[in-house]
């Protein structure tokens, strides 16, 4: 059984996941990727990273002392934590290869099915190598074009959590602003030096002619597989980018240009701008396309200053609608990557799974609802390659943990779930919410939720919660506002 998460990332709120973290001081262990895993939902595996031995003990903690921050943080009774308590819970040894994760794009090997996103954090030879190193599978190139590109600045901003942390990240960025020879002197030297990475180049064409042109060169100079920006929002002229994505006429004339250009894989990158996605898939597989990559930013407004009444970013007094991304927009990532799985057309197709992709337990949802290979962007930029790491060793470890051989045998093992209405859910019983009387500190956050947003069905008797079954109806709306998560669902469903 795989065991809840015992430490939280609110356990850790203060960790600010430093680069050469100075807590690295402790001369047993490295504290810092540990706490970097817990942060990514990788605790098993920082357990099982640990030394032989309570570490921690008669330890008088100089990583906590070397804290940049002037709070600190409880590092010690974390790792103490991680230990004494998930250590025992976890159920297999850290894989001693990666094979599981072992997959492919189109038939093309793949080492793991993480890829770096068609961004900035894909726009140059360094930094793609860096990434590579760092244990990448591959990058999908920021999109290659022969546009003009005059960048703005500031061009991002975001919506922060509590934190500090990014939850969901806006921006005005446009396409590669270096010249195709350029970027084709990239493709080269990325393809010498690391013949086993996975190059995917996004291409944005002005006209057939230009998308088919703009793939062939790409082929030539190393590419393993071509990705058509019909998506970005961001586009200074009409008729580019999620212009094209939102007709699928155009979509399926300019899949069949591209195609008509190359002998590699292509995949047609849609925009999530759309009530569906299934028209604009259809039409990219009927214009040739081998498989869809989906999603793209979201159109958004964010942050509206009550001062200046402009939104964010703020260009000399002035702002645009923008690119929506980062964690926040993983659950539309989702619906639409369940709509491309279930499709009839999708059947043998590649899906290119993007949209707040974090933490390996967000790549499985991914996975599950159909994706083959993952892309990355927002979390990178606000954490860097190195997460990386976690996200192999949270996915390898997991498929050891469920006897999984192979990562592509789950790609779409949640689709039988899904359905695009709620008329197939079984509604004659109720699952009551159970109080965990330990962990609850009597706050009485559940009641205000109950009262004003529910049933009425939690009363407070000497600051304990207390369940009035003839009221509640298993809405779980007290589960989701505890803060200590002293909440959980009863094992028995009760019938109405």
């Amino acid at each position: 059984m795989l065991p809840k998460n015992i430490i939280k990332r609110k356990d850790m709120l203060n960790c600010m996941l430093c680069k050469d973290a100075p807590c690295k001081v402790c001369p047993k262990f490295d504290p810092s990727m540990a706490l970097r895993s817990i942060w990514f939902n990788n605790e098993d595996v920082a357990s099982l990273r640990l030394p032989e031995g309570t570490p921690c003990m008669g330890c008088d903690a100089p990583c906590e002392k070397s804290c940049l921050r002037s709070e600190g943080l409880p590092i010690k009774a974390l790792m103490t934590k991680l230990y004494e308590e998930v250590r025992p819970m976890a159920e297999t040894d850290i894989p001693s290869d990666e094979d599981r994760l072992k997959c492919d794009l189109c038939g093309i090997p793949l080492e793991n099915p993480f890829l770096l996103s068609s961004s900035v954090v894909a726009s140059t030879y360094d930094m793609c190598a860096r990434a590579f190193e760092a244990g990448w599978a591959g990058a999908c190139f920021k999109t290659i074009c022969n546009l003009d590109i005059h960048e703005a600045s500031p061009r991002f901003s975001a919506i922060k959590g509590d934190n500090g942390t990014l939850q969901g990240f806006k921006n005005i960025e446009q396409l590669s602003d270096h010249s195709l020879a350029e970027n084709m002197g990239i493709f080269r030297k990325l393809k010498q030096n690391y013949p086993s990475k996975f190059i995917l180049a996004s291409i944005m064409g002005q006209n057939e002619k230009e998308w088919g042109d703009l793939a062939r060169i790409c082929e030539e100079n190393g590419a393993d597989a071509i990705e058509l920006n019909f998506s970005c929002p961001n586009m200074q002229e009409d008729g580019l980018g999620s212009d094209i994505g939102q007709v699928p006429e155009l979509v399926e004339r300019f899949t069949r240009a591209a195609k008509s250009g190359t002998k590699l894989p292509v995949l047609a990158k849609l925009t999530p701008n759309v009530a569906a996605m299934s028209p604009s898939a259809e039409a990219a597989i009927r214009g040739g396309a081998d498989g869809i990559a989906a999603i793209n930013t979201i159109k958004s407004i964010v942050d509206i200053s009550p001062f200046t009444f402009v939104s964010a970013p703020a260009v000399k007094g002035k702002s645009a609608v923008g690119g929506y991304s980062g964690n926040a927009v993983k659950p539309i990532a989702l619906r639409f990557i369940s709509e491309l799985g279930l499709h009839p057309d999708m059947k043998g197709k590649h899906i290119s799974g993007m949209g707040g992709i974090e933490t390996w337990r967000d790549g499985l949802e991914f996975i599950l609802m159909g994706s083959g290979s993952l892309q990355v962007t927002t979390a990178v930029m606000q954490y860097g390659y190195r997460i990386i790491d976690d996200l192999k060793s949270g996915l390898n470890y997991y498929l050891a943990q469920m006897g999984i051989k192979s990562v592509k045998d789950i790609v779409g093992a949640g689709l039988d779930s899904v359905s695009d209405t709620t008329d197939v859910l079984e509604r004659d019983t109720i699952l009551f919410p159970k109080f965990d009387n330990d962990k609850c500190i009597g706050c009485g956050r559940c009641i205000i939720s109950c009262n004003d947003g529910g049933h009425q069905a939690i009363r407070f008797e000497n600051r304990i919660p207390k369940l009035d079954g003839s009221k509640c109806v298993g809405c779980h709306l007290c589960l989701l506002v505890c803060p200590q998560d002293a909440i959980s669902p009863s094992r028995k469903r009760i019938s109405r």
